[in-house]
């Protein structure tokens, strides 16, 4: 049997089932001095739906976004993901959960994430050893 290998196919199969998943929010995180800073993309989305959670080490950003669409519309596209949207992030040991800080502006929502007091580099000071030696 003679099988013919086409990669356009695989590639346009993959892309089929990534448009039927829920779309998840886009995200950027990093590390500048003492916080941690993340961007969730959330266009379109009501500041009023949007709900930042934390328990324990997780933190859970949940958003709606949906098109109340009158009779008299006749839709010809609808290709922008509508519903409610969750994004799960753990928090390390060595970050504050309980001091963090969310703001919303232009589709983005930035959240601050303060590192840790005892995750934070201290100097150490290093003894003479005179005490170990006289003993």
């Amino acid at each position: 049997m003679l099988m013919r290998f086409d990669p356009f196919r695989e590639v346009d199969r993959l892309a089929g089932e990534a448009a039927r998943r829920p779309s998840l929010m886009a995200m950027d995180a990093y590390r500048q001095g003492d916080h941690v800073t993340v961007h969730l993309d959330l266009p379109g989305v009501d500041r009023d739906s949007i709900d930042v959670t934390v328990e324990k080490n997780q933190l859970a950003v949940t958003a709606q976004r949906s098109w109340a669409r009158s009779e008299d519309q006749q839709v010809v596209a609808a290709e922008r993901p509508q519903g409610s949207f969750t994004r799960s992030l753990f928090l390390g040991d060595g970050l504050d959960p309980d001091r963090i800080d969310a703001d919303y502006v232009d589709g983005v929502l930035t959240l601050t994430i303060p590192v840790a007091e005892t995750a934070k580099p201290r100097k150490i000071e290093v003894g003479s050893g005179q005490a170990a030696l006289t003993s």
